[in-house]
């Protein structure tokens, strides 16, 4: 016994060919975007794919002139911890906002952190800097010190900690994209080569 799909459009007619047009054309621009985006760096752990969109460049020129620089990367503090999934999961969902908002061209001046990026990097904070929040030896000595620690956000005290005092788009001098900072080799001006040649 066949089975007869009378639903199907036939081979020849228009609305297959448009259908099949539609479905390239939603795939090929999908496709560029994804190229245009970068989207593959953003599974990297590297802060350089942060800089991919411009209003990012503050702050990663703050953060690359901070001693976290050393230690953390942008993941390191911006992404959670606790196990692969919940990083990538956590990655994505932010992502997408992060390129509705700035492909819209609706970012605001300054960035704040939503309220689930707030505990993601609080909870971070803690993992990198478990000891000085868990320490006793101020307790008794400075006024509720031990509730002040843990009923707080790090940043409602360490305010430049490590993106800086200054928040915003233009309120940071000389704000151009950053060179990568896995150079092999350091780029020395001619000038300075015949100086040196000269010595």
């Amino acid at each position: 016994m066949k089975l007869k799909l009378n639903f199907l459009p036939k081979k020849d007619t228009p609305l297959r060919s448009f259908a099949v047009f539609a479905i390239a054309a939603v795939l090929g621009i999908g496709f560029f975007l994804m190229k245009e985006g970068e989207v593959v760096s953003y599974l990297s752990d590297d802060p350089q794919a942060c800089v991919n969109c411009h209003v990012m460049t503050p702050v990663y020129n703050s953060w690359m002139h901070s001693s976290h620089r050393e230690w953390a990367s942008c993941n390191g503090c911006h992404v959670p911890q606790d196990n692969v999934v919940n990083a990538y999961y956590f990655k994505a969902m932010d992502g997408l906002y992060h390129a509705s908002i700035f492909t819209a061209r609706a970012e605001p001046e300054v960035i704040f952190m939503r309220e689930g990026s707030q505990e993601v990097v609080q909870n971070n904070c803690i993992r990198c800097h478990v000891q000085q929040v868990t320490q006793t030896k101020y307790d008794g000595f400075i006024d509720n010190h031990s509730e002040n620690r843990t009923s707080r956000q790090c940043w409602s005290c360490h305010k430049e900690i490590p993106h800086g005092r200054i928040h915003g788009m233009s309120t940071i001098k000389y704000n151009i994209a950053p060179l990568p900072t896995d150079q092999e080799e350091m780029v020395i001006p001619a000038w300075l080569e015949k100086e040196m040649a000269s010595k």
